[in-house]
């Protein structure tokens, strides 16, 4: 794995002093991990009980580690949620082809909808396979081109179409993800397309997750944001189906489900009506409920109106589809140990005393329904955008123990790159490129809401390359998370842990955010990066900001 070189663009600022990590305290690490990841938070599912357990303990660690309430006086911003929990789902059917199919919820199919209404039907819907389910108008690509699929079923494929190439470069960035290749961009454009229904077809490597994922991820309750028009424009279902399944389909249709599949990956791929019809319907439990990220903060000693930011997601799973008798995703790595992480970096900044500008703690709700925590406080931010600095966002902190690196996430994005290299610098480690750009991490946490919005975040994995066993040692343990306890039930709190990984990189967090909140620089995003004109124009909007 090379070292990834750091631009001279990319460099640091110059820094009114560099700071040092105090000791990160492990007990406060183990402590907030093992509780919230315990079955009595019952998976901090929104809008369960867990959520209202995981609420008061936080507002109480936060108060612990010396932060003040974060939104005028409270602890909490309010989230609105709509909980649509799917039951009663009838097979999904396939008629008019070959042969009949029929797809059982679960094993075979996973279906809901964002919908709010009691009960959703698709009923003999035409099927059409709509290749990767794009619309990229600046890369003049378009798979929905001459097509009408109002009413009708749209099948695509998950990722984006160039997935498989090595290296980074292409139409759409070579090996790397982009937003198109995520599960939510295909519900969303199928939606703007009016279709009745989208099913993404479940490939392992490409979603960067088994079936496993699929199923417990989506046969549970799921969460969206309220909104006055109850998403009626949204699709009547969404969901995934097996590999095998989706082969059995266009089988059935006379098709060659993997001819297709490569057709689709050249640009002017045309969508291919399949002549057959979909047919599923399912009833929807509604529960309209308020969600909740938890705010604190540390006002600033000379700019208290400057703002950096820390996130982690305090949310899981809850209860889930039952391995081995055990039905509670407990979330213990993902993500009870980065919310543990947000209180340590608390509780030591507040004993390091003030910084210069405000430091910001944000406990995010319902990131496993889609990031609605943090794009809800980037729609509504507590503390405005064009003040707000910079920051960074923890999610899943591995326990593989002490690494040589770290794995940056979109490098090269923003200046904080600089701020991260300083800092490894100060801890004589070093920092490479994702290893799997193809599984988008990029858009698949929280640090994703506030970037659109202007913030550059800064978002690194614990590093591969470890102390004891080098890179064979770390990519087994990264593959036996994803494969054996990324949500799943075994994803729970294991005393035998090795912390001392996850120390190291909690201090890094904590010398990146010092840094920027003593600093008097406002770092940006690179020139041409998707994010730089919103910046621009946000930061513009303050009278003398400067760049």
């Amino acid at each position: 794995m090379r070292r990834l070189l750091i631009p001279a663009l990319l460099a640091a600022p110059a820094m009114a002093s560099a700071q040092s990590a105090p000791q990160i305290s492990v007990d406060t690490l183990k402590t907030v991990t093992k509780t919230l990841s315990s079955d009595a938070f019952e998976g901090r599912a929104p809008g369960s009980a867990g959520e209202q357990k995981t609420l008061a303990y936080l507002q109480q660690q936060f108060e612990r580690a010396g932060l003040k309430p974060g939104n005028k006086g409270r602890w909490l911003q309010d989230v609105p949620l709509v909980e649509i929990t799917a039951s009663n789902v009838t097979p999904l059917t396939i008629t008019g082809g070959r042969t009949p199919l029929s797809l059982a919820y679960g094993p075979d199919m996973v279906v809901g909808t964002y919908r709010v209404t009691p009960h959703s039907a698709v009923t003999d819907s035409d099927v059409v396979f709509a290749g990767y389910g794009i619309v990229a108008p600046e890369k003049g690509w378009n798979d929905y081109a001459e097509l009408d699929v109002k009413g009708k079923t749209v099948i695509v494929l998950i990722n984006d179409p160039d997935w498989q190439t090595l290296g980074l470069t292409g139409p759409f960035n070579g090996r790397a993800m982009t937003y198109y290749g995520r599960w939510t961009y295909k519900y969303e454009e199928a939606a703007r397309q009016g279709a009745a229904a989208v099913l993404i077809v479940h490939q392992t490597e490409p979603a960067a997750y088994g079936w496993n994922v699929v199923q417990s991820s989506n046969t549970g309750a799921a969460h969206v944001a309220d909104a006055a028009d109850g998403h009626r424009n949204d699709t009547a279902a969404h969901g995934w189906i097996q590999l095998d399944k989706a082969r059995a389909l266009f089988a059935s249709a006379g098709k060659d489900f993997d001819s297709l599949a490569a057709a689709a990956k050249v640009k002017g791929f045309r969508a291919v009506p399949l002549g057959v019809k979909a047919s599923v319907a399912f009833d929807n439990r509604i529960a309209k409920q308020v969600s909740h990220n938890v705010v604190g903060i540390l006002p600033g000693r000379e700019a208290p109106d400057e703002y950096v930011l820390l996130s982690a997601h305090w949310d899981h799973l809850g209860r889930c589809t039952p391995v081995a008798g055990d039905g509670i995703c407990n979330g213990a790595v993902d993500n009870a140990d980065g919310t543990a992480a947000l209180v340590a970096l608390a509780e030591a900044n507040a004993k390091a005393g003030a910084a210069r500008r405000s430091m910001v703690f944000v406990a995010l709700t319902a990131e496993e329904s889609g990031l609605l925590g943090s794009a809800y406080y980037g729609d509504n931010p507590v503390y405005p955008l064009a003040r707000t600095v910079g920051g960074a966002n923890m999610d899943a902190l591995a326990m593989y123990g002490p690494a040589r690196d770290v794995i940056v996430i979109g490098p090269g994005k923003s200046q904080l790159d600089g701020y991260l290299a300083a800092a490894l610098k100060r801890q004589g480690r070093h920092a490479t490129p994702e290893p799997t750009p193809e599984k988008g991490f990029y858009y698949r946490s929280d640090h994703f809401s506030l970037a659109k919005h202007g913030v550059p975040m800064v978002y690194f994995e614990t590093g591969q390359d470890l102390v004891k066993g080098g890179l064979a040692a770390g990519r087994a343990a990264a593959k036996d998370y994803e494969e054996h306890r990324y949500h799943a039930p075994s994803d729970e709190y294991d005393p035998t842990w090795d912390w001392s990984g996850v120390q190291q990189d909690v201090a890094l967090y904590y010398m990146l955010s010092r840094d920027l909140a003593e600093g008097r620089d406002w770092p940006n995003w690179t020139p041409g990066d998707e994010f730089r004109a919103i910046r621009d124009k946000s930061r513009a909007s303050v009278t003398g900001a400067g760049k």
